[in-house]
């Protein structure tokens, strides 16, 4: 669930990247916040987490290329070397 809304957010908001990133800072609170409770797992937080820090991190041009990026929004994706896949 957390995972796809994050991935909804962001499509929404592909036209606008700060935007987009605004609203995943407002996602990471309530992931953490979801955590404490108990009502995420770690694996979980890490893995959103680790998307959200490539996104907050991104570029105009490198936010379009991660919401394209169909592995990116897998569950399971470790993202090890820090940049979109590009090769699709």
């Amino acid at each position: 669930m957390w995972l796809i809304e994050l991935q909804e957010v962001c499509e929404r908001e592909y036209q606008n990247p700060a935007s987009g990133q605004a609203r995943v800072r407002e996602m990471q609170i309530e992931w953490t916040d979801a955590h404490s409770k108990g009502e995420i797992s770690d694996d979980l937080l890490q893995g959103l987490d680790r998307r959200a820090f490539r996104l907050l991190r991104a570029t105009s041009e490198e936010w379009l290329q991660w919401l394209d990026d169909i592995e990116f929004w897998k569950p399971g994706w470790r993202g090890d070397d820090g940049s979109p896949n590009t090769e699709l």
